[in-house]
């Protein structure tokens, strides 16, 4: 009797090798070393470049230069004049004179004049202490009292004619705003004298004169 077993073409596989038809093979061992061989070599990346890491490569696009090639072209790029710098900070905001000059005075060369660019720049319409001051006044006016404000202007050395003109005007809204910053922050009269004196404090912090402060604290209305 023939007994029915493998065919013989299997005869020569060892036991517990794996059978090249075997259906359920599993093919990751294989494309793992299909990547392997793909990637490239870790150690010719990092002599490549041993400051950059995979995540700063992988976000530079294709055409971007390295840091190192970005400083190369900054170094070539042209000084900025004198002139260059102080209307790039015009631009940006108004100046007094003599703010201007503080922040230019670190960068004046050998053939710079100060001084001749500066009555320039005001004679051209870029540099005006009146213009600095009406700014000044407009962005802070909301908040703070005449004698802060004041005090800035002199700060940054404004003509004395425009610093007592500015005065004038703010002390003929004095009530005004302090009333409205003081809504802002309490919004109701002092119970006591200790909160009373908190209320003072706050709005002469402000630069808010003792006058005006007195009449907002007993409630007498604007004027």
């Amino acid at each position: 009797m023939i007994r029915k077993g493998r065919p013989l073409s299997n005869a020569g596989h060892h036991a517990g090798g794996p059978r090249d038809d075997d259906p359920f093979e599993s093919f990751d061992a294989h494309d793992r070393a299909a990547r392997r061989g793909r990637q490239p070599d870790s150690s010719a990346r990092s002599a490549a470049d041993p400051s950059e890491t995979t995540y700063t490569r992988s976000r530079r696009a294709p055409d971007e230069a390295k840091p190192d090639q970005d400083d190369s072209k900054k170094s070539q790029r042209p000084a900025l004049s004198l002139k260059g710098r102080a209307l790039g900070y015009l631009s940006r905001r108004e100046y007094s004179r003599a703010e201007l000059a503080r922040k230019l005075k670190p960068f004046v060369e050998e053939t710079d004049s100060l001084d001749t660019l500066l009555d320039t720049l005001e004679a051209e319409n870029w540099l005006s202490d009146a213009r600095f001051a009406e700014s000044l006044i407009h962005r802070r006016s909301s908040r703070l009292g005449a004698s802060r404000i004041v005090g800035e202007l002199k700060q940054h050395a404004v003509d004395q004619a425009l610093v007592e003109e500015a005065s004038a005007q703010l002390r003929e809204t004095e009530l005004v705003r302090a009333q409205a910053v003081w809504r802002k922050k309490f919004g109701q009269l002092p119970e006591s004298p200790a909160e009373r004196a908190r209320q003072a404090r706050f709005l002469a912090s402000r630069g808010f004169s003792g006058a005006t402060i007195g009449k907002i604290l007993k409630g007498i209305d604007e004027e």
